[in-house]
């Protein structure tokens, strides 16, 4: 066995290996420190920009750019957090009137339904209510489930956790910002120059592959929250700016999309009586599909290089083996697999 694979063969296998043992038990717990290097990343061509622009050294330059960073995350930050705490709390409150209406309507339905069905067997009709009571009953009961007051205050107490790791993120922001250059320069010299160089293209090839895609789904996603906010505002402001926060967040995974939220939201409307909000709604969602269905195919093939089915297969791998880490990871990996083959490090020419 081991005169089939070289010693360089062996010290990939091993490194995959480190690699693979890293995303399944490091990486869950190091989320701050992997988005505070991904950030850091993002932020680099900026402070490049200023470096060159006003002759100024990396640590000022940093420090400009870091705190512009911090001071645009915090205003913005808090008053979204604010607007959606004040709605949120606003729509727990309510909940139980929500909760009767939907028990009223659907006793309603199913007292017309026992119109409609008089002339068939009693049984038949005695069995089709007793379905929707133990729907509403276990709908009911699942609502007050999620919006318990100790789930609420499970939530609450998990918030010193979410601090700390904000604080640890922000910190390690800046070290990565500062270091990034002496990190990146200490990493190629682990390898011989031939080796240094495929990586470089790997990292090229990367780079471009992420920083386009990256930059094209952030337009697409900022065209949908503009118009769910437009839209909301026009329908039910009061919860404007909440619905279109959660409708942006959800319309970012590409399987799942906006529909999850507007259609049932919709359909409830209709069912309610309130057919020109649901009219509405169900109009909002065919504009956001219909927006992010012309875009995606062509993010997906000019920026990302894979085809729709590659894609999908590696997202929902990703999500089966690390959950919504792994959704995001999987398309990466199988562009850092291309990205490795075109560089030749591998080398694969099977044929049967």
């Amino acid at each position: 066995m081991t005169t089939l694979l070289s010693k360089r063969q062996w010290a990939y296998i091993f490194i995959g290996v480190l690699l693979l043992l890293f995303a399944i038990y490091i990486m869950p717990v190091s989320l701050p420190l992997i988005l505070a290097f991904i950030t850091a990343l993002s932020l680099n061509p900026l402070v490049k920009l200023v470096e060159r622009r006003f002759q100024l050294n990396r640590k000022i330059s940093t420090i400009i750019i870091y705190l512009t960073f911090l001071i645009l995350f915090v205003v913005l930050g808090t008053y979204v957090i604010t607007v959606i705490v004040t709605q949120l709390i606003s729509l727990v409150e309510n909940a139980p009137e929500y909760i009767l209406q939907i028990n009223n309507l659907l006793l309603d339905w199913s007292g017309d339904l026992e119109n409609v069905m008089a002339d068939l067997p009693n049984e038949f009709v005695k069995e089709v209510n007793n379905s929707i009571q133990s729907s509403v009953q276990s709908g009911t009961e699942l609502l007050r489930d999620v919006l318990r007051v100790d789930r609420l205050a499970a939530i609450v107490a998990a918030v010193p956790n979410y601090i700390v790791s904000f604080i640890v993120y922000l910190i390690a922001l800046f070290l990565f910002m500062l270091e990034l250059p002496a990190l990146k320069a200490k990493f190629y010299l682990l390898f011989s120059e031939e080796t240094a160089d495929r990586i470089q293209f790997m990292n090229k090839r990367l780079k471009s592959v992420l920083v386009g895609f990256l930059k094209a789904q952030f337009l697409v996603s900022l065209v949908i929250l503009v118009v769910s906010l437009i839209a909301l505002f026009i329908i039910i402001p009061e919860y404007a700016i909440i619905m279109a926060t959660i409708i942006w967040i959800v319309d970012l995974i590409p399987i799942i999309g906006s529909i999850a939220i507007l259609a049932p939201w919709s359909i409830y409307m209709f069912f309610a009586g309130n057919a020109l909000m649901g009219t509405q709604l169900a109009i909002l969602a065919v504009i956001l599909l219909a927006i992010r269905r012309t875009v995606e195919p062509k993010v997906m093939g000019q920026h990302i290089g894979l085809s729709p089915l590659a894609t999908l297969i590696a997202m929902y791998i990703g999500l089966k083996l690390l959950g919504l880490l792994g959704f995001i990871l999987g398309p990466l990996v199988v562009i850092a697999f291309t990205s490795a083959k075109e560089a030749g490090f591998i080398k694969l020419n099977i044929k049967l």
